[in-house]
């Protein structure tokens, strides 16, 4: 399985497009479960503060909730 490098600050990209599209985690949990991802609010917690990898299929997944390009989850990122 494969996950992008821990060191990446990708989660406040996650947060921001979250907040863009005016969902609450409780929202983004329950989406993500809709699509097949099994998540719970408190992993999901942890990937927007970056104590998580996220895996390639819930960013895919979280592209698809928040209607956003891929690149947007990079956007400022090194």
């Amino acid at each position: 399985m494969q996950k992008l490098r821990p060191d990446m600050d990708i989660g406040h990209n996650i947060q921001r497009l979250r907040r863009k599209v005016n969902m609450t985690q409780d929202q983004v949990v329950a989406h993500l479960q809709l699509l097949g991802i099994e998540i719970s609010k408190s992993t999901y917690a942890k990937l927007e503060t970056n104590r998580m990898n996220i895996k390639v299929s819930e960013l895919v997944a979280l592209s698809k909730i928040f209607n956003a390009d891929i690149s947007e989850f990079f956007d400022g990122l090194v």
